[in-house]
Protein backbone atom coordinates (compact mmCIF):
# COMPACT_ATOMS: atom_id res chain seq x y z
CA UNK A 1 0.00 0.00 0.00
CA UNK A 2 1.59 3.19 -0.99
CA UNK A 3 -0.56 5.56 1.14
CA UNK A 4 -1.61 3.72 4.14
CA UNK A 5 -4.67 6.00 4.82
CA UNK A 6 -6.19 4.88 1.67
CA UNK A 7 -8.71 2.28 1.28
CA UNK A 8 -7.62 0.38 -1.62
CA UNK A 9 -4.74 -0.06 -4.00
CA UNK A 10 -4.62 1.23 -7.60
CA UNK A 11 -6.39 -1.64 -9.59
CA UNK A 12 -7.39 -3.64 -6.72
CA UNK A 13 -11.06 -5.11 -6.82
CA UNK A 14 -13.56 -3.51 -4.60
CA UNK A 15 -15.71 -6.57 -4.28
CA UNK A 16 -13.09 -8.68 -3.70
CA UNK A 17 -11.61 -6.60 -0.89
CA UNK A 18 -15.20 -6.23 0.85
CA UNK A 19 -15.01 -10.24 0.96
CA UNK A 20 -12.10 -10.14 2.25
CA UNK A 21 -12.89 -7.53 4.70
CA UNK A 22 -15.64 -9.15 5.90
CA UNK A 23 -13.80 -12.26 6.51
CA UNK A 24 -10.95 -10.70 8.75
CA UNK A 25 -13.73 -8.20 10.65
CA UNK A 26 -15.25 -11.94 11.54
CA UNK A 27 -12.31 -12.95 12.76
CA UNK A 28 -11.40 -10.18 14.61
CA UNK A 29 -15.01 -9.89 16.55
CA UNK A 30 -14.98 -13.60 17.42
CA UNK A 31 -10.95 -14.24 18.17
CA UNK A 32 -9.84 -11.04 18.72
CA UNK A 33 -6.99 -11.08 16.02
CA UNK A 34 -6.62 -9.12 13.08
CA UNK A 35 -5.48 -10.69 10.04
CA UNK A 36 -2.53 -8.94 7.72
CA UNK A 37 -4.22 -7.86 4.61
CA UNK A 38 -6.32 -5.64 7.44
CA UNK A 39 -4.75 -1.88 7.30
CA UNK A 40 -2.43 -1.28 10.49
CA UNK A 41 -4.85 2.48 10.68
CA UNK A 42 -7.88 0.00 10.75
CA UNK A 43 -6.92 -2.27 12.81
CA UNK A 44 -5.51 0.03 15.74
CA UNK A 45 -8.79 1.53 15.25
CA UNK A 46 -10.56 -2.00 15.81
CA UNK A 47 -8.54 -2.58 19.24
CA UNK A 48 -9.40 0.89 20.35
CA UNK A 49 -13.43 0.44 19.22
CA UNK A 50 -13.19 -2.80 21.00
CA UNK A 51 -11.40 -1.74 24.31
CA UNK A 52 -14.40 0.80 24.54
CA UNK A 53 -16.55 -1.40 24.40
CA UNK A 54 -18.31 -0.87 21.55
CA UNK A 55 -20.35 -4.18 19.81
CA UNK A 56 -20.33 -4.96 16.10
CA UNK A 57 -24.22 -4.74 15.92
CA UNK A 58 -24.44 -1.35 18.04
CA UNK A 59 -25.90 1.48 16.68
CA UNK A 60 -25.23 5.46 17.11
CA UNK A 61 -27.05 7.52 19.33
CA UNK A 62 -28.74 10.81 18.74
CA UNK A 63 -27.85 13.21 21.61
CA UNK A 64 -28.52 16.59 20.15
CA UNK A 65 -31.96 17.71 18.70
CA UNK A 66 -33.99 20.04 17.73
CA UNK A 67 -33.04 22.99 20.13
CA UNK A 68 -30.37 22.00 21.47
CA UNK A 69 -28.63 20.93 18.00
CA UNK A 70 -29.22 24.17 16.57
CA UNK A 71 -27.71 26.54 20.01
CA UNK A 72 -24.91 24.23 19.94
CA UNK A 73 -24.22 24.64 16.05
CA UNK A 74 -24.65 28.50 16.40
CA UNK A 75 -21.96 28.65 18.89
CA UNK A 76 -19.48 25.87 16.84
CA UNK A 77 -16.37 27.29 15.43
CA UNK A 78 -17.26 25.43 12.15
CA UNK A 79 -20.48 26.88 11.74
CA UNK A 80 -18.58 29.95 10.16
CA UNK A 81 -16.89 27.61 7.12
CA UNK A 82 -19.91 25.78 6.23
CA UNK A 83 -21.11 27.56 3.37
CA UNK A 84 -17.25 27.13 2.66
CA UNK A 85 -18.07 23.34 3.30
CA UNK A 86 -21.23 23.59 0.83
CA UNK A 87 -19.32 25.57 -2.00
CA UNK A 88 -16.46 22.96 -2.41
CA UNK A 89 -18.31 19.60 -1.50
CA UNK A 90 -22.41 20.35 -1.73
CA UNK A 91 -22.63 19.94 -5.60
CA UNK A 92 -19.89 16.99 -5.82
CA UNK A 93 -22.13 15.25 -2.65
CA UNK A 94 -25.29 15.72 -4.18
CA UNK A 95 -24.37 14.77 -8.03
CA UNK A 96 -22.75 11.65 -6.74
CA UNK A 97 -25.03 10.30 -4.55
CA UNK A 98 -23.20 10.76 -1.45
CA UNK A 99 -23.19 12.98 1.44
CA UNK A 100 -21.48 16.03 3.05
CA UNK A 101 -20.75 15.46 6.49
CA UNK A 102 -19.16 17.42 9.62
CA UNK A 103 -18.77 16.78 13.11
CA UNK A 104 -17.57 17.88 16.20
CA UNK A 105 -14.57 16.92 17.88
CA UNK A 106 -16.14 14.65 19.88
CA UNK A 107 -17.05 12.91 16.43
CA UNK A 108 -21.17 14.39 17.00
CA UNK A 109 -21.90 14.96 13.82
CA UNK A 110 -23.35 18.48 13.06
CA UNK A 111 -24.95 18.87 9.65
CA UNK A 112 -25.52 15.95 7.03
CA UNK A 113 -26.27 17.20 3.73
CA UNK A 114 -26.86 15.95 0.48
CA UNK A 115 -28.51 13.52 -2.25
CA UNK A 116 -32.20 13.10 -0.78
CA UNK A 117 -32.07 9.30 -1.06
CA UNK A 118 -28.73 8.93 0.58
CA UNK A 119 -29.70 10.68 3.29
CA UNK A 120 -32.77 8.69 3.97
CA UNK A 121 -31.02 5.84 3.76
CA UNK A 122 -28.41 6.62 5.97
CA UNK A 123 -31.10 7.63 8.48
CA UNK A 124 -31.52 3.38 8.86
CA UNK A 125 -28.18 3.94 10.57
CA UNK A 126 -29.06 6.84 12.54
CA UNK A 127 -25.99 9.36 10.43
CA UNK A 128 -27.78 12.14 11.42
CA UNK A 129 -27.31 15.27 13.01
CA UNK A 130 -27.38 15.56 16.78
CA UNK A 131 -25.69 11.55 16.59
CA UNK A 132 -22.06 10.77 18.00
CA UNK A 133 -20.43 9.11 15.41
CA UNK A 134 -16.82 9.21 17.50
CA UNK A 135 -14.90 5.49 17.24
CA UNK A 136 -15.66 5.49 21.40
CA UNK A 137 -19.78 5.15 20.43
CA UNK A 138 -19.84 3.29 17.19
CA UNK A 139 -16.13 2.19 16.23
CA UNK A 140 -14.31 2.82 13.14
CA UNK A 141 -15.31 5.46 10.57
CA UNK A 142 -14.43 7.93 9.31
CA UNK A 143 -14.93 11.40 10.79
CA UNK A 144 -14.72 9.58 13.96
CA UNK A 145 -11.64 7.99 13.53
CA UNK A 146 -10.06 11.46 11.58
CA UNK A 147 -10.45 12.75 15.16
CA UNK A 148 -9.26 10.61 16.96
CA UNK A 149 -6.09 9.82 15.17
CA UNK A 150 -5.83 13.71 13.45
CA UNK A 151 -5.06 12.54 10.64
CA UNK A 152 -6.85 12.25 7.12
CA UNK A 153 -8.70 8.92 6.46
CA UNK A 154 -10.39 6.86 4.42
CA UNK A 155 -13.15 4.05 5.83
CA UNK A 156 -14.11 1.34 3.18
CA UNK A 157 -16.69 -1.23 3.19
CA UNK A 158 -16.50 -3.74 6.23
CA UNK A 159 -13.32 -1.90 7.90
CA UNK A 160 -16.34 -0.27 9.33
CA UNK A 161 -16.59 -1.48 12.76
CA UNK A 162 -20.38 -1.91 13.07
CA UNK A 163 -22.22 -4.22 10.77
CA UNK A 164 -24.94 -1.98 9.65
CA UNK A 165 -22.52 0.69 8.42
CA UNK A 166 -20.28 -1.33 6.49
CA UNK A 167 -21.85 -0.95 2.79
CA UNK A 168 -20.98 2.78 3.30
CA UNK A 169 -17.72 3.93 2.14
CA UNK A 170 -16.57 7.26 3.45
CA UNK A 171 -13.40 9.78 3.67
CA UNK A 172 -12.65 12.52 6.19
CA UNK A 173 -10.21 14.89 7.65
CA UNK A 174 -10.15 16.67 10.96
CA UNK A 175 -9.95 20.42 11.30
CA UNK A 176 -7.71 22.71 12.73
CA UNK A 177 -7.84 25.75 14.82
CA UNK A 178 -5.76 27.96 12.83
CA UNK A 179 -4.36 29.61 16.15
CA UNK A 180 -3.80 26.90 18.75
CA UNK A 181 -4.02 23.62 16.11
CA UNK A 182 -6.81 22.17 18.25
CA UNK A 183 -8.69 19.83 16.46
CA UNK A 184 -12.36 21.62 15.65
CA UNK A 185 -14.37 18.72 14.03
CA UNK A 186 -13.95 16.89 10.54
CA UNK A 187 -15.14 17.28 7.68
CA UNK A 188 -16.67 13.78 5.59
CA UNK A 189 -17.58 12.46 2.44
CA UNK A 190 -19.91 9.51 2.89
CA UNK A 191 -21.48 7.18 0.07
CA UNK A 192 -21.11 3.98 -1.68
CA UNK A 193 -17.84 2.37 -3.08
CA UNK A 194 -16.93 5.00 -5.62
CA UNK A 195 -15.45 6.88 -2.83
CA UNK A 196 -12.95 4.10 -2.16
CA UNK A 197 -10.89 6.14 -4.28
CA UNK A 198 -7.18 8.11 -3.51
CA UNK A 199 -8.60 11.26 -5.48
CA UNK A 200 -11.81 11.42 -2.52
CA UNK A 201 -9.55 11.09 0.43
CA UNK A 202 -7.14 13.99 -1.42
CA UNK A 203 -10.20 16.13 -1.80
CA UNK A 204 -11.73 15.97 1.81
CA UNK A 205 -8.27 16.87 2.79
CA UNK A 206 -8.29 19.96 0.65
CA UNK A 207 -11.42 21.07 1.24
CA UNK A 208 -10.12 20.91 5.59
CA UNK A 209 -7.25 22.71 4.43
CA UNK A 210 -9.31 25.23 2.93
CA UNK A 211 -11.77 25.46 5.45
CA UNK A 212 -8.33 26.39 8.21
CA UNK A 213 -6.84 28.72 6.07
CA UNK A 214 -10.48 30.81 6.10
CA UNK A 215 -10.68 30.75 9.63
CA UNK A 216 -7.05 32.21 9.59
CA UNK A 217 -8.23 35.00 8.22
CA UNK A 218 -11.70 35.95 9.82
CA UNK A 219 -10.37 35.34 13.02
CA UNK A 220 -9.57 38.09 14.96
CA UNK A 221 -5.57 38.78 15.35
CA UNK A 222 -5.70 40.28 18.49
CA UNK A 223 -7.73 41.97 20.89
CA UNK A 224 -8.84 45.70 20.18
CA UNK A 225 -6.91 48.33 22.24
CA UNK A 226 -10.65 49.39 23.64
CA UNK A 227 -11.95 45.51 24.88
CA UNK A 228 -11.12 44.38 28.59
CA UNK A 229 -10.90 40.46 29.17
CA UNK A 230 -10.80 39.23 32.28
CA UNK A 231 -9.44 35.30 32.73
CA UNK A 232 -10.18 34.27 36.22
CA UNK A 233 -11.21 30.18 35.73
CA UNK A 234 -8.86 27.56 36.79
CA UNK A 235 -6.43 30.19 38.65
CA UNK A 236 -6.12 31.80 42.25
CA UNK A 237 -4.65 35.28 40.46
CA UNK A 238 -6.50 36.79 37.61
CA UNK A 239 -5.31 37.88 34.44
CA UNK A 240 -6.57 41.36 33.09
CA UNK A 241 -6.19 42.13 29.24
CA UNK A 242 -6.44 45.77 28.80
CA UNK A 243 -5.75 48.27 26.62
CA UNK A 244 -2.64 45.90 25.08
CA UNK A 245 -1.55 45.30 28.65
CA UNK A 246 -1.77 41.93 30.44
CA UNK A 247 -2.20 42.88 34.13
CA UNK A 248 -1.76 39.95 36.45
CA UNK A 249 -4.01 40.54 39.67
CA UNK A 250 -3.72 39.90 43.39
CA UNK A 251 -6.02 37.64 44.85
CA UNK A 252 -8.44 40.67 46.13
CA UNK A 253 -7.93 42.54 43.31
CA UNK A 254 -8.91 39.17 41.03
CA UNK A 255 -12.22 38.75 43.46
CA UNK A 256 -13.03 42.20 43.19
CA UNK A 257 -12.81 42.54 39.16
CA UNK A 258 -14.61 39.45 39.39
CA UNK A 259 -17.94 40.73 41.09
CA UNK A 260 -17.81 44.13 39.44
CA UNK A 261 -17.90 42.88 36.08
CA UNK A 262 -20.78 40.29 37.05
CA UNK A 263 -22.67 43.59 37.72
CA UNK A 264 -22.38 46.25 35.49
CA UNK A 265 -24.70 47.95 37.42
CA UNK A 266 -22.42 48.64 40.21
CA UNK A 267 -22.41 47.51 43.85
CA UNK A 268 -21.95 49.99 46.88
CA UNK A 269 -19.56 50.06 49.48
CA UNK A 270 -21.69 47.85 51.93
CA UNK A 271 -22.10 45.02 48.93
CA UNK A 272 -19.13 44.71 48.03
CA UNK A 273 -17.58 44.39 51.56
CA UNK A 274 -20.48 41.69 52.25
CA UNK A 275 -19.52 39.62 49.04
CA UNK A 276 -15.66 39.84 49.83
CA UNK A 277 -14.89 39.48 53.74
CA UNK A 278 -16.65 36.76 55.96
CA UNK A 279 -15.17 38.23 58.86
CA UNK A 280 -17.25 41.00 59.90
CA UNK A 281 -14.97 42.80 61.39
CA UNK A 282 -13.16 44.27 58.17
CA UNK A 283 -14.03 47.86 58.37
CA UNK A 284 -14.99 49.94 54.97
CA UNK A 285 -11.33 51.64 55.30
CA UNK A 286 -9.78 48.41 54.40
CA UNK A 287 -12.14 47.95 51.32
CA UNK A 288 -11.38 51.59 49.87
CA UNK A 289 -7.65 51.20 50.35
CA UNK A 290 -7.77 47.85 47.78
CA UNK A 291 -9.83 49.58 45.59
CA UNK A 292 -7.63 52.79 45.58
CA UNK A 293 -4.96 50.24 44.75
CA UNK A 294 -6.82 48.22 42.24
CA UNK A 295 -7.02 51.94 40.76
CA UNK A 296 -4.13 52.58 40.47
CA UNK A 297 -3.08 49.17 38.64
CA UNK A 298 -5.80 49.94 36.19
CA UNK A 299 -5.10 53.28 35.37
CA UNK A 300 -7.56 55.86 35.11
CA UNK A 301 -11.47 55.55 33.70
CA UNK A 302 -11.65 51.92 34.20
CA UNK A 303 -12.80 52.27 37.72
CA UNK A 304 -15.24 54.25 39.08
CA UNK A 305 -17.45 55.08 42.24
CA UNK A 306 -20.63 55.49 44.45
CA UNK A 307 -21.46 52.84 43.20
CA UNK A 308 -18.42 50.99 42.51
CA UNK A 309 -18.58 49.84 39.09
CA UNK A 310 -16.56 49.36 35.79
CA UNK A 311 -16.63 52.42 32.93
CA UNK A 312 -16.57 49.52 29.78
CA UNK A 313 -18.18 46.31 30.24
CA UNK A 314 -14.95 43.25 30.38
CA UNK A 315 -15.79 40.18 28.98
CA UNK A 316 -14.72 37.29 31.49
CA UNK A 317 -14.60 33.62 30.93
CA UNK A 318 -16.89 32.81 33.35
CA UNK A 319 -19.33 34.87 31.50
CA UNK A 320 -18.60 33.09 28.55
CA UNK A 321 -19.30 29.43 29.91
CA UNK A 322 -22.15 30.81 31.85
CA UNK A 323 -23.84 31.75 27.88
CA UNK A 324 -23.18 28.33 26.52
CA UNK A 325 -24.68 26.30 29.41
CA UNK A 326 -27.62 28.75 29.07
CA UNK A 327 -27.65 28.56 25.26
CA UNK A 328 -27.26 24.27 25.86
CA UNK A 329 -24.06 24.35 24.26
CA UNK A 330 -22.49 22.37 26.05
CA UNK A 331 -19.30 20.84 24.86
CA UNK A 332 -18.96 24.59 23.88
CA UNK A 333 -19.21 25.38 27.75
CA UNK A 334 -16.73 22.56 28.72
CA UNK A 335 -14.03 23.46 26.35
CA UNK A 336 -14.03 27.20 27.81
CA UNK A 337 -13.98 25.67 31.31
CA UNK A 338 -10.23 26.03 32.17
CA UNK A 339 -11.54 25.06 35.95
CA UNK A 340 -12.89 26.17 38.76
CA UNK A 341 -13.18 29.99 39.91
CA UNK A 342 -10.62 31.46 41.68
CA UNK A 343 -10.35 27.81 43.63
CA UNK A 344 -8.24 29.58 46.61
CA UNK A 345 -10.80 32.41 46.95
CA UNK A 346 -12.92 32.31 50.32
CA UNK A 347 -14.88 35.49 49.61
CA UNK A 348 -18.51 34.23 50.03
CA UNK A 349 -19.90 35.88 46.59
CA UNK A 350 -17.12 34.29 44.75
CA UNK A 351 -17.55 30.81 46.30
CA UNK A 352 -21.08 31.40 45.59
CA UNK A 353 -20.53 32.05 41.97
CA UNK A 354 -17.60 28.66 41.67
CA UNK A 355 -20.20 26.48 43.49
CA UNK A 356 -23.01 27.22 41.02
CA UNK A 357 -21.12 27.54 37.70
CA UNK A 358 -19.32 24.45 38.33
CA UNK A 359 -22.75 22.87 39.55
CA UNK A 360 -24.33 23.68 36.66
CA UNK A 361 -21.72 22.21 34.66
CA UNK A 362 -21.21 18.90 35.74
CA UNK A 363 -25.19 18.61 35.87
CA UNK A 364 -25.46 18.93 32.13
CA UNK A 365 -22.39 16.79 31.37
CA UNK A 366 -24.33 13.92 33.54
CA UNK A 367 -27.40 14.69 31.51
CA UNK A 368 -25.97 15.12 28.44
CA UNK A 369 -24.24 11.48 28.47
CA UNK A 370 -21.22 12.14 26.39
CA UNK A 371 -18.47 10.07 27.19
CA UNK A 372 -15.59 12.02 25.69
CA UNK A 373 -16.95 15.39 27.95
CA UNK A 374 -17.68 13.22 31.18
CA UNK A 375 -13.96 11.85 30.70
CA UNK A 376 -12.08 15.17 30.07
CA UNK A 377 -13.83 16.31 33.59
CA UNK A 378 -13.55 12.96 35.33
CA UNK A 379 -9.58 13.39 34.82
CA UNK A 380 -9.47 16.77 35.35
CA UNK A 381 -7.62 17.86 38.89
CA UNK A 382 -11.40 19.23 39.96
CA UNK A 383 -13.07 16.32 38.88
CA UNK A 384 -10.55 13.20 39.95
CA UNK A 385 -12.80 12.83 42.91
CA UNK A 386 -16.25 13.51 41.63
CA UNK A 387 -18.48 10.37 42.06
CA UNK A 388 -21.26 11.36 40.32
CA UNK A 389 -19.23 12.02 37.40
CA UNK A 390 -17.45 8.82 37.68
CA UNK A 391 -20.60 7.17 37.60
CA UNK A 392 -22.06 8.23 34.88
CA UNK A 393 -18.56 7.86 32.73
CA UNK A 394 -18.92 3.84 33.89
CA UNK A 395 -22.74 3.83 32.25
CA UNK A 396 -21.42 4.76 28.95
CA UNK A 397 -18.08 3.61 29.18
CA UNK A 398 -17.43 0.60 31.43
CA UNK A 399 -13.94 0.02 30.54
CA UNK A 400 -11.79 -1.81 33.21
CA UNK A 401 -9.77 1.82 34.45
CA UNK A 402 -13.36 3.16 34.81
CA UNK A 403 -14.88 0.60 37.04
CA UNK A 404 -11.53 0.13 39.10
CA UNK A 405 -11.76 4.01 39.88
CA UNK A 406 -15.23 4.14 40.31
CA UNK A 407 -14.81 0.99 42.69
CA UNK A 408 -12.45 2.96 44.60
CA UNK A 409 -13.86 6.01 44.91
CA UNK A 410 -17.35 4.27 46.43
CA UNK A 411 -15.28 2.49 49.06
CA UNK A 412 -13.62 5.30 50.25
CA UNK A 413 -17.16 6.69 50.59
CA UNK A 414 -18.52 3.71 52.41
CA UNK A 415 -15.57 3.35 54.82
CA UNK A 416 -15.78 5.08 58.08
CA UNK A 417 -14.65 8.23 58.84
CA UNK A 418 -10.90 8.32 60.38
CA UNK A 419 -9.88 5.07 58.53
CA UNK A 420 -6.54 5.16 57.13
CA UNK A 421 -5.62 7.91 59.35
CA UNK A 422 -2.52 7.09 61.70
Amino acid sequence: MTDPWVALEPGADPAEHARMLRRAHETFTAAGTVPKPVRAVVADSWRRSARAGVGPDGTASVELADGDLGAYRAEHPLARVMPLFRELLGSFAADGEHLLAVCDEHGRLLWVEGHATTRRQAMQMNFVPGARWSETAVGTNAPGTAVAVDRPVQVFAAEHFIRRVQPWTCAAAPVHDPRTGRVLGAVDITGGDGLAHPHSLGFVQAVARAAESHLALIAPVSPAADTHQLSALGRDEAQLVTGGRRIRLSRRHSEILVLLARHPEGLSGDELLCALYEDESVTPVTLRAELARLRRILGPGLLASRPYRLTAPVESDVAVVERRLAAGAVSAAATAYSGPLLPGSQAPAVARVRRRLADGLRTALIARRDPDLLADWAHAPWGEDDLDVWRALAAVRPTASVRSRLTALESELAAPPGRGAR
